[in-house]
């Protein structure tokens, strides 16, 4: 497999992307999109978690069949949970990596290396990036640091995509509460 050198060009149209939509699904989309192009790897998604189960929830994925999405529930704790707790995980060779959840799945699906990155926003986890490749790769620090890069501005976007709505739906109730007979026309 090829390794794509990534410069700042090829950061700055991810970002590019990403800051002119609106819409939080769409930028969990071009996100995985971009990264699994950007790296030309196999694939690419972007879990959130559910604070409830403690589950890590597919928010966006790239190159992966439904039957490996839909394998199972990610418990947050067993999966990788390294990479949330302490930062960037590389794992080079899935068959043989006691940190899976699902290796068996893994493997009939063509994975051979991952990389998992947390997202945060306001030092608060919200999720993980992961880098899936069908040949066993060596991440380098160049590949980690654009995905922790990625992963830290798809945070932001995600971010304020939600206190945009939040906005939205406070002056719309806002203006469905304004008495038209206080208002003085000028």
């Amino acid at each position: 497999m090829k390794k794509q050198i990534i410069t700042y060009e090829t950061l700055i149209k991810i970002t590019g992307a990403i800051s002119s939509i609106r819409d939080p699904e769409e930028v969990v989309l071009v996100t995985v999109e971009s990264v699994k192009t950007a790296l030309d790897v196999k694939g690419c998604t972007l879990f959130l978690i559910n604070r409830k189960t403690n589950e890590l929830k597919i928010a966006a994925s790239y190159g992966l069949s439904q039957n490996y999405l839909n394998k199972g529930p990610i418990n947050s704790l067993k999966s990788i949970a390294k990479s949330l707790e302490e930062g960037p995980v590389a794992i080079y060779d899935v068959s043989d990596d006691p940190r899976l959840q699902y290796p068996e799945e893994a493997k009939k699906e063509g994975i051979a290396s991952i990389l998992s990155v947390p997202i945060e926003v306001h030092g608060n986890l919200i999720g993980a990036l992961r880098v899936y490749t069908s040949q066993p790769w060596e991440f380098t620090l160049e590949d980690v640091n654009f995905v922790q890069a990625v992963a830290q501005i798809v945070g932001m976007a995600i971010d304020l995509c939600r206190l945009n709505k939040g906005y939205k739906s406070s002056i719309e109730i806002l203006k469905t509460m304004r008495d038209p007979k206080l208002l003085k026309s000028a």
